[in-house]
């Protein structure tokens, strides 16, 4: 180097100047008047010459500006205490880091205590807002939803899968997906599913196995995909159509004038008189033919209606409101016929557009030509009303036979029941619900059972004095065994508190056995029977009309006053002594009590409730047959084949598998007939 400064040092102050040779350099002198050695003059200049310092360097410097500065301060207590400070935060902040990074470990989900869901397509998501990550790597995202009075919940949460939520074990805890799981509740419809791995999985919850696309539904760019897809073939299918309907058309136009006329989509209720003298006089009176049957039927219509009920509503003008119930309201009205100018009277039930579900579960079942009975309310055919323009509130009808008499709780009310009527009434209410249990029709052909599940006596109607037909299926349930437990998981407590069973009170329905659905029916049917008898002369004085446990409930009870009554103090409706001094009303208190056992097992079957009415007639007919004999050839002659039983051609013997026992429940429904007109 030419020239040394040394800063801030007396040297620079001097001015003194150095050649760069070493012996230049020895010549240096301290402020004590001592030369300074060569290395310590080199590691002076070496050590300004290489700044930033390191930490050995850093001493040397402090000791040679201790040397050459003798008035410079060494660092204070404050500034190492400051440093100490320094590293001590930085020292925190990186600890604060790693424990932040600890949480990608674990698991991110949806913690909301309570959530309004929004579902769609059997997918739902939970609505909630707040995400949180959880606090241990075992834990996994949870959520529950609940059902309970029809308000609808869920909660999400983290939770450890090795500890009960709830009293309950966590299923599948290693999916990706929130999969619902059903689980048992007294009081609520409760499902619940967890899942780990995938950031908020616990917000989207699955209903059903499969179910798992509602995202990519989401999706715009799915959309043009699926509408290309589907555009050719719905091309194809209009033009189809378009080409059949107008073959069709041409083809009917051509039709020759002495064909017969077309047939109706429905049959007349009660047939009005002869139009043209065209009355079939072998019609059936009352049935009905249904939409989709077979336009080759040997029924026929008299002063039928040409309207097309496939593009145009029937004619039908509401004339009065004669019921009201939970899901809809029933009015009484005229079908009208144009071509005749006359009009037959029907039943509306209306259902208003929340109601769609309970319509078209009526609907699905009324549909079904194997329910067809003489216990059962006849049924015309469903339309949509409304939702236009001129009419925007969009209603559901279901049009079927009007019976001026009402229902059966309206008629025990204002009327007192003979002996004889009492069989008939009771017997005909066990005939239609035994028909709905049944797995074949009176002919043998295999049919799906039904449960009714709301079985009342406000859900039944006089079709005359002597013979009932149930009606009111929008909570009835086809037990078809190709459905699963899952199908059934929403099949709890449905109907009405006061005539529900003991198991349904419970929530403890053994959905993996049909016959439970069966026996929760004849439970309900044995309170109406209770009904029938408390209104019969034959037990002596006859009180005033009271519904079951009508004296022990207030008038429209709740599952949780019904529950203490039934399983907790095993009440039943009160049977007097009086019933049982009269032969027939004590077998008749005999089969009621069988009928409400607290065990499912344990109670009479429809069918052999039946099976007791029909002996117990028959016993009765005999009897009164002693004092006032009855001509034989009259019972045979009333005696008709099942509706749905056809004759061969060649005799008069009826093509029915089951002949015998269909012959058997007609006689001994003959027979009742007989007894009341005794």
């Amino acid at each position: 180097m030419n020239k040394l400064q040394f800063l801030g040092g007396p040297l620079a102050t001097a001015g003194l100047k150095t050649s760069g040779s070493a012996s230049e350099a020895r010549k240096l002198v301290d402020p004590s008047g001592s030369a300074l050695p060569a290395h310590r003059t080199a590691s002076k200049t070496s050590l300004y010459a290489n700044f930033p310092l390191s930490l050995t360097a850093r001493k040397v410097k402090e000791e040679a500006d201790s040397r050459l500065c003798p008035g410079r301060k060494k660092p204070t207590m404050e500034l190492r205490g400051w440093r100490f400070t320094s590293f001590l935060c930085v020292l925190l902040s990186l600890i604060f880091q790693a424990s932040a990074f600890t949480h990608i470990s674990t698991n991110l989900c949806k913690w909301c205590d309570q959530s309004n869901p929004v579902c769609e397509d059997n997918i739902c998501m939970s609505n909630c807002n707040f995400s949180s990550f959880c606090t241990y790597t075992e834990e996994v995202c949870v959520a529950i939803w609940k059902k309970e009075n029809e308000s609808l919940s869920v909660q999400t949460l983290c939770h450890n899968p090795q500890h009960a939520l709830e009293n309950i074990v966590l299923p599948n805890t290693s999916s990706t997906e929130c999969a619902m799981t059903s689980v048992p509740s007294e009081n609520s419809i409760l499902y619940l599913c967890s899942c780990i791995r995938e950031h908020d999985c616990n917000d989207r919850l699955i209903f059903e196995k499969g179910a798992n696309g509602f995202s990519r539904l989401q999706s715009k760019d799915v959309i043009p995909v699926v509408v290309l897809s589907l555009a050719p073939p719905l091309l194809v299918a209009v033009i189809a159509t378009m080409a059949f309907y107008v073959y069709r058309t041409r083809h009917l136009s051509k039709q020759p004038k002495d064909w017969p006329p077309k047939r109706t989509h429905y049959q007349s209720l009660d047939p009005p008189q002869a139009c043209a003298g065209e009355v079939n006089a072998s019609d059936y009176h009352g049935k009905l033919l249904s939409l989709g049957e077979d336009a080759n039927s040997d029924i026929s219509s008299s002063c039928a209606n040409s309207l097309n009920h496939n593009t145009e509503h029937l004619p039908i003008q509401l004339e009065a409101l004669v019921g009201k119930g939970r899901f809809a309201e029933v009015w009484r009205a005229r079908l009208n016929h144009s071509e005749c100018g006359q009009y037959e009277t029907v039943a509306v039930k209306i259902f208003p557009s929340v109601e769609y579900a309970s319509w078209r579960n009526e609907r699905a079942i009324f549909s079904d030509p194997n329910l067809k009975h003489e216990n059962i309310v006849q049924f015309l055919t469903a339309e949509q009303r409304g939702g236009t323009a001129s009419n925007p509130q969009r209603q559901y009808w279901l049009i079927m036979a009007y019976h001026a008499l009402g229902n059966l709780q309206d008629y025990l009310v204002s009327h007192v029941l003979s002996w004889s009527q009492l069989c008939a009434m009771a017997s005909s209410v066990a005939r239609g619900l035994a028909h709905l249990h049944n797995d074949t029709t009176p002919c043998g052909t295999p049919k799906v059972p039904i449960a009714h599940r709301d079985l009342k006596s406000s859900n039944i109607v006089m079709k005359t004095n002597n013979e009932c037909a149930l009606c009111d299926f929008g909570l009835a349930l086809r037990l078809d065994i190709s459905l699963t437990v899952d199908d059934f998981a929403n099949s709890g407590q449905v109907g009405t508190a006061r005539y529900m069973a003991p198991e349904v009170l419970e929530s403890r329905v053994n959905l993996e056995d049909l016959e439970s659905f069966k026996q929760m029916d004849v439970y309900s049917m044995s309170l109406v029977l209770w009904e029938i008898a408390s209104r019969c002369d034959a037990i002596g004085e006859v009180k005033s009309y009271e519904p079951p446990f009508g004296s022990k409930v207030c008038d429209q009870p709740c599952v949780d006053s019904m529950r203490d009554l039934v399983l907790r103090d095993r009440g039943r409706p009160d049977i007097p002594l009086s019933w049982t001094i009269h032969t027939g009303m004590q077998v008749l208190s005999a089969t009621i009590t069988e009928c409400w056992d607290h065990d499912p097992e344990a109670r009479l079957t429809a069918h052999c409730v039946l099976e007791r009415f029909n002996s117990l007639a028959q016993e009765e007919l005999e009897t009164s047959a002693v004092f006032d004999p009855i001509p034989t050839s009259t019972v045979q002659q009333d005696s008709p084949l099942p509706s749905n039983c056809t004759e061969h051609d060649g005799g008069t013997a009826p093509a029915c598998p089951s002949q015998t026992q269909a012959a058997a429940d007609a006689q001994a429904s003959t027979s009742l007939r007989a007894l009341s007109e005794v």
